[in-house]
């Protein structure tokens, strides 16, 4: 079973329910085999690799000769606690630069082990291309070397989970594996910095006063859990999928939003082809973010001989997600509630708060990552750091 060894942030309740939420799922949709995977000793030598970095170099070892210490860290770009993590990281890098002290993250997991509700604090993967992405927007300052296609290397390292530190010392020695410190809150200020102290003890020529503690984060993402992924999407494609009617006032109460969670609303046709073309991209964001506060609304305006033909496409679309059939010639009047100024042109997508503040709203074809990351960045949702 996929173990999440401390998973998401438990800073407010939301986040504790949400992190309850997350082991459910797991004990749900995890049914890989259980194997074992080494953790590398204290006093083993580092295992070379050959890793090309979102810089588009290729890096090794000797790619870091120079350095007097080594520090890898194996991170993601998925998991809360790696996200949470990286000003850390980078701040590491940043104050120990200038004494000879060379940090390079890894990336441990394979992408297609990855199921979409394990992405509910992030509007990114951990592909190659997405690792680029993430890099850029945050403006890492160490290498980020990815190893999710074969993870030979992570095999060879054996991390428990993102993050977790390996340092080396002059003769690449591993001298300290763990946690980088003990807080993952991004708020509070960690009471012991265990690889800063294990930098600090080998700098001075000192032995590790701790050279081993426990990790805490998101598993990795290892090969074998890729059952897992198969599982979910047959466990989500049993799911029953209903069609409701909806009138004006029910509406015009969906776009106040009493609720306590992001509404994700998309108006589309059976006659708009950008719309059908795009759903599938809803059933997706669905998957990754309903376990949060957070819920996707379809509603299909259109003609009242096209609601057979709606049903059947939402059912092959997989669409568990709350559907209304909204009946455009009994309702001439709806286009009103939502911009007065609108001419009925779809698709057309909100995103609506409690309280029914429009945070985003598209009128036409979305950009699905311009979506994902206008979500995870609401303060309902949130996104660490």
């Amino acid at each position: 079973m996929a173990i999440l060894v401390l998973n998401h942030f438990l800073v407010k309740n939301f986040y504790l329910h949400s992190f309850l939420l997350v082991l459910i799922a797991s004990a749900v949709f995890s049914f890989s085999k259980n194997i074992e995977h080494k953790t590398l000793e204290i006093g083993a030598a580092a295992p070379d690799f050959s890793l090309q970095g979102v810089d588009g170099k290729t890096y090794s070892l000797s790619s870091f000769k120079n350095a007097e210490i080594l520090v890898v860290i194996f991170t993601c770009n998925h998991c809360p606690t790696a996200q949470a993590y990286e000003e850390r990281i980078m701040k590491l890098t940043t104050d120990y630069a200038g004494k000879n002290v060379q940090v390079v993250c890894i990336m441990p997991n394979d992408p297609a082990s990855l199921r979409l509700d394990e992405l509910d604090f992030s509007d990114l993967g951990d592909s190659f291309d997405e690792m680029k992405i993430r890099a850029a927007e945050r403006k890492f300052n160490f290498p980020y070397l990815y190893d999710g296609s074969s993870q030979k290397v992570s095999l060879a390292y054996g991390p428990v989970a993102t993050p977790h530190a390996f340092i080396f010392d002059r003769e690449r020695r591993l001298r300290y594996q763990g946690r980088i410190d003990d807080t993952e809150n991004p708020f509070k200020s960690p009471r012991t910095t265990d690889t800063r102290n294990a930098i600090n003890a080998l700098l001075q020529h000192k032995a590790v006063p701790v050279p081993t503690t426990k990790v805490f984060g998101c598993s990795i993402k290892w090969s074998e859990k890729k059952e897992s992924v198969e599982k979910a999407l047959i466990a989500w494609s049993k799911e029953p999928v209903n069609l409701t009617m909806i009138d004006n006032p029910t509406l015009k109460n969906l776009l106040t939003n009493s609720s306590k969670k992001l509404y994700l609303i998309n108006f589309w046709s059976t006659s708009s082809t950008v719309s059908m073309d795009e759903f599938s991209s809803f059933i997706t964001i669905n998957r990754m973010y309903r376990n949060r506060d957070f819920e996707f609304i379809s509603i299909c305006a259109d003609e009242m001989a096209n609601k057979d033909s709606a049903f059947q496409f939402l059912t092959h679309q997989q669409a568990s997600n709350t559907n209304y059939f909204l009946d455009v010639k009994a309702n001439p009047d709806w286009t009103n509630l939502l911009n007065p100024s609108w001419k009925g042109t779809l698709p057309y997508t909100f995103i609506v708060e409690p309280g029914g503040k429009i945070v985003y709203s598209r009128l036409g074809a979305i950009n699905d990552a311009e979506l994902k990351s206008t979500i995870v960045s609401n303060p309902m949702i949130g996104r660490y750091p």
